[in-house]
């Protein structure tokens, strides 16, 4: 099913060559259905490819979905053009006052930095409170779902040995809950982050819970509030080369890395990438807005609280 988006933005022309259904605002507003409403915050340092990673897994859909980025005040974007940022990011601020069926908060390359030190906390954490009054339900990705764990019920984050980076199996600890709807037994998912959640400090909190985990990278996905809120460790949203551009960018500035595991054929980088979590990307998103999104979200829109 179509996604709208934003006249011009760079994502549709991408995601068309692909064969995936999007149309922008002009031909959307010719359809008299009422979309769900989806609020981005995209804390990447490249916008661009995030926006496309995250379009390309909302386009499986039950209905048409009017994606709305948002960007805060108190940081500027070293990566991303500001004529882009002026003709698609809208300042928190504007959107205060709306309401959103969904909201996703990507990562951020601050991982490394203790919460309050980030400059951007306070905002962060002020649109994160908001989005419990004005958001159905809200998906935060790597950075954020530790810190979003942290914000809301105090569960601290550790550093990692060296960095986890790679392709790792998984397992459901609830088979049946609606968000492994479609899963296999084991499913697959990216990971690159210094630092980890421990599942021992979600565990002795009652209001969380853990959903699923890793041998290898440890908790992947817990769930609080019945669904308003999923925190998501790994990166199910990447693409397959950005692991790649990820090891190639590091071993360029001799930073110390080592090859992202269980992601290239034959451990071969000449080889090219061996992709085993489309699919579960593609189930996770659709399943959350399905299950947690368009069947919980009133149709008055001003009605969620």
């Amino acid at each position: 099913m179509p996604l709208k988006l934003p006249d011009r933005l760079p994502a549709i022309e991408l995601l068309k060559q692909e064969n995936i259904f999007v149309m922008d605002t002009t031909r959307a507003t010719g359809q008299d259905i009422r979309p769900l409403r989806i609020a981005i915050l995209n804390l990447m340092p490249l916008k661009i490819t995030t926006e496309t990673d995250l379009v390309r897994l909302l386009s499986n859909t039950p209905l048409q979905v009017e994606i709305s980025f948002m960007k805060i005040k108190s940081h500027t974007p070293k990566n991303t053009p500001i004529e882009h940022m002026k003709a698609f990011y809208t300042d928190f601020e504007l959107m205060r006052g709306q309401r959103y069926d969904g909201m996703i908060v990507t990562g951020a390359p601050v991982e490394q930095m203790d919460f309050e030190s980030v400059t951007y906390w306070d905002e962060i954490t002020e649109i994160f409170d908001w989005a419990r009054t004005h958001v159905t339900s809200t998906l935060y990705i790597c950075w954020a779902a530790q810190a979003g764990l942290y914000h809301f019920y105090g569960v601290p984050k550790y550093p990692l040995e060296k960095k986890m980076f790679g392709i790792f199996p998984h397992r459901a600890l609830q088979p049946l809950h609606p968000i492994f709807r479609g899963f296999d037994d084991v499913f697959y998912v990216p990971h690159s982050r210094h630092t980890e959640v421990r599942r021992e400090d979600i565990l002795r909190i009652p209001a969380l819970t853990l959903l699923s985990e890793s041998p290898e990278a440890g908790v992947y996905l817990v769930m609080a509030r019945g669904g308003r809120e999923f925190f998501v460790t790994g990166h199910s949203e990447y693409s397959p080369l950005t692991l790649d551009g990820e090891y190639r960018r590091d071993l360029g500035k001799d930073l110390p890395i080592e090859m992202p595991r269980n992601y290239y054929i034959d451990d071969d980088p000449a080889k090219g990438v061996l992709v085993r979590w489309r699919a579960h990307a593609n189930l996770l998103f659709s399943n959350w807005l399905n299950y947690f999104v368009y069947q919980e979200t009133p149709y008055d829109i001003n009605d969620i609280q």
